[in-house]
């Protein structure tokens, strides 16, 4: 590959950064400092290190999780089952992490890589990725509570949510199915946001995360692999 793509690959830095990283002669191939970015170098044959230090580069993994109710989303936790542990041990890769959190009971689309750079692409706030969310409230969610949603629900300390857009699929007198797409990711949003308006998420499942939607087809518990149009679709935030 590419030495600016595996140094940017690696994680040092942005490609601008890696360019100033290649012209300042900080790397160096086999002991011979490099003065061009578009070398063709092999890091399973070659000795690559920036400023001293060699570059171990381990390939992207991108999985897409349906997880399951009871498990957290941790690389690691004492006393709880991880969605991590979810992974067959011979595919856990060095970093492997999962993109955001899905609280302990809620269930949906994860996703977990060792990609670092998307991870922090679908989660700064600016990016405003949107997340879709299938939840059930134990009462009937109002056209009021919708109008609420889309105005920017706001919590108690005056923290303010962007608006959000909240579609009523059905109800009775005493529950709800709907859907809410929301553009950010405060701590336990979704479940504070009908909190303000006095329901109660009694179900919760993510279905989407900007382009990435979840395969229905995936069985709970368990994951795959992105296919390519999925990785494709993700590409924008491949910076």
């Amino acid at each position: 590959m590419r030495l600016d793509k595996l140094l940017f690959e690696t994680g040092f830095g942005s490609r601008r950064t890696v360019k100033r990283l290649i012209k300042s002669k900080q790397i160096k191939v086999n002991g011979q400092t490099i003065a061009v970015d578009n070398l063709n170098v092999d890091p399973d044959l070659q000795e690559v290190t920036v400023s001293g230090t060699r570059i171990h580069y381990q390939p992207h993994v991108y999985f897409m999780l349906h997880k399951p109710a009871g498990v957290v989303s941790a690389v690691s936790d004492a006393s709880n089952q991880t969605v991590i542990d979810l992974i067959d041990p011979s595919q856990r890769v060095p970093g492997l992490f999962p993109v955001g959190r899905l609280d302990k009971d809620t269930e949906g689309l994860l996703l977990l890589t060792n990609n670092g750079q998307l991870g922090y692409q679908l989660l700064i706030p600016k990016k405003e990725v949107t997340k879709c969310y299938e939840a059930v409230v134990n009462e009937r969610v109002t056209s009021e509570d919708r109008a609420a949603f889309a105005a920017g629900i706001v919590f108690d300390g005056g923290i303010k949510c962007k608006p959000a857009k909240l579609t009523i699929l059905s109800h009775s007198a005493t529950e709800s199915r709907v859907l809410l797409e929301i553009s950010e990711g405060k701590f336990h949003q979704v479940k504070k946001m009908f909190l303000s308006v006095g329901k109660k998420v009694v179900y919760l499942k993510r279905l989407s995360m900007g382009p990435l939607q979840l395969d229905e087809t995936l069985p709970i518990g368990s994951y795959r692999a992105l296919h390519i149009d999925e990785l494709t679709a993700l590409k924008p935030y491949f910076k």
